[in-house]
């Protein structure tokens, strides 16, 4: 979720934009703009740095992981395709 400190400063910076005679409805102003900010990040669903970075470092361990199965499987895939001395006993 975006920081609500950074949708006021955006908001209160929009306010004081406005022209003279509009300043006079700043309050008012800077809460529509603050709730329109708010309505249009949270349609976008964008997700704060610490949850990005979080899931990044989750994603480079199961990353991590399957290539070391990866690996794992390939080791046991070529010891079941190698003949053992015991299948080669004569009958």
């Amino acid at each position: 979720m975006i920081n609500p400190k950074i949708l006021d400063d955006l908001a209160r910076k929009v306010a004081e934009a406005m022209p003279g005679p509009i300043s006079d409805f700043r309050d008012d102003m800077e809460k529509n703009v603050r709730a329109a900010l708010q309505g249009t990040f949270s349609r976008l669903n964008l997700v704060t740095r610490e949850e990005f970075d979080a899931q990044s470092k989750v994603l480079a361990r199961a990353r991590e992981q399957l290539t070391a199965m990866e690996a794992q499987v390939r080791a046991l895939e070529n010891q079941l395709s190698k003949p053992s001395a015991t299948d080669e006993r004569p009958q």
